[in-house]
């Protein structure tokens, strides 16, 4: 028989807050946690606004060692994989080494820690970097200090498709728990605030410069005008279902379903993606998880932001889904774009939507754009199947989509 995956822990180290309760009660109640940069000063930059993990403090989640020789970007992994650790019931170090892996997405690396690097180097007199740049920018540094520290030494890896990984890290778990790996680290965070970053960002030409933080980023609004970067994400413990029931674990919901595609076309200033392969790759989704369209609850959209692209996405969704969608719902806005981690945070909220039965409103679009006519979700709502689909795309080509089915809906006396 096929193994199942099932998720056990959620680790949130977001903008909507540190832990899982609290990006819950971000989202519920609708509130904006993007602003102005903090983490360098961005007033010569057109984007000055961004998602940050407020009141964050690394010494909590990691030794002085550690966080010496990491980026802030890795700071938030470790924090995140503590959560869900201590979420799922598990230890900080595997009584299995070889039993544990960990799968996370990366895509920009160590940002912060690089830009401190390379500005000794070129503008002090010195002209030298610490030992640790190599290690702290390279962009699986978060994937072996996880396994380092937590002695998870079963197969390892890191994938690298922009916001898409977030959603193709799961996929590998479950792969990897096909295979006979009980456990996985998997999801992804990100920090991509630093002036070398946020240049590479708005080289993309997909940025919002608005002036009003509360109007920057509105994905399928005839206001749209790009997105809003952030940092953080989702760390989750994937697990196979059986050794989850033995140790009598609480579970969040299921993997049951992914697919990934790509455009195999040159990626230009004026492009927006391929539609139908976007569309493809739910489609898998649904067939592998044996879903039809009836049957989800809700979609958890890429919701970019920037108008040809949230075109795109919403004619591959038409596509699959035929002129009668199921309700969709982004809580981007509220936090800003965080690539790899903001896939794994969308993830986490159809999770917490299960756990906590209610499928929450849309944060936008207030006034629906031509061409991205779909059924936004404009208030809370039971769910009926308890099936979401989430939906990423990365830069460059990449299409992932994840279908999860979540467990019922928690007891009274049951935190979080």
């Amino acid at each position: 028989m096929t193994a199942r995956a099932v998720v056990t822990g959620i680790g949130v180290v977001a903008p909507s807050g540190i832990g899982a309760a609290a990006h819950w009660r971000t989202v519920l109640a609708g509130t904006r946690r993007t602003g102005p940069i903090t983490l360098f000063d961005p007033a010569t930059y057109p984007t000055r606004y961004a998602g940050e993990v407020t009141g964050f403090d690394a010494t909590g989640y990691a030794d002085g060692r550690q966080l010496v020789q990491t980026d802030r970007w890795t700071h938030l992994a470790f924090a995140a994989t503590r959560l869900a650790l201590a979420d799922a019931g598990l230890p900080e170090c595997s009584p299995d080494p070889y039993g544990y892996a960990v799968t996370l997405a990366s895509s920009s690396g160590g940002n912060l820690f690089g830009q401190r690097e390379l500005q000794r180097l070129w503008g002090g007199p010195s002209r030298t970097v610490g030992a640790y740049q190599s290690i702290a920018w390279f962009y699986a540094a978060s994937v072996g200090q996880l396994s380092i520290h937590h002695q998870f030494k079963g197969p390892c890896g890191v994938l690298v498709s922009e916001a898409a990984g977030g959603l193709d890290s799961l996929a590998h778990a479950v792969r990897s728990i096909r295979r006979g790996t009980p456990v996985v680290i998997a999801g992804g965070t990100e920090c991509p605030l630093s002036p070398y970053a946020l240049t590479c960002q708005l080289a993309g030409g997909l940025l919002s410069d608005a002036a009003d933080p509360e109007r920057a980023y509105r994905p399928f609004d005839t206001a749209a005008s790009g997105y809003l970067p952030a940092e953080g994400g989702a760390v989750f413990v994937v697990e196979e279902l059986g050794h989850a029931l033995a140790r009598g674990a609480r579970i969040h919901g299921e993997l049951t379903g992914w697919g990934a595609t790509h455009d195999a076309a040159h990626t230009g200033p004026a492009t927006c993606g391929d539609p139908a392969q976007y569309a493809r790759a739910i489609r898998l989704a649904l067939d592998r998880a044996g879903v039809g369209s009836d049957d989800v609850d809700l979609v958890l959209p890429d919701a970019l932001g920037v108008p040809r692209y949230d075109r795109a996405e919403a004619t591959a969704l038409r596509t699959v889904f035929g002129d009668r969608p199921p309700p969709v719902s982004t809580a981007k806005p509220l936090t800003g774009r965080a690539h790899q981690g903001g896939a794994a945070l969308d993830v986490a909220t159809a999770l917490l939507a299960f756990r906590h039965d209610t499928l929450p409103a849309s944060a936008a679009p207030d006034e629906v754009a031509a061409g991205c006519e779909l059924d936004f979700l404009r208030e809370h709502r039971k769910p009926r199947n308890r099936v979401a689909l989430v939906c990423a795309r990365g830069f460059d080509g990449y299409n992932s989509a994840l279908v999860l089915r979540g467990a019922a809906p928690a007891r009274e006396d049951e935190d979080g």
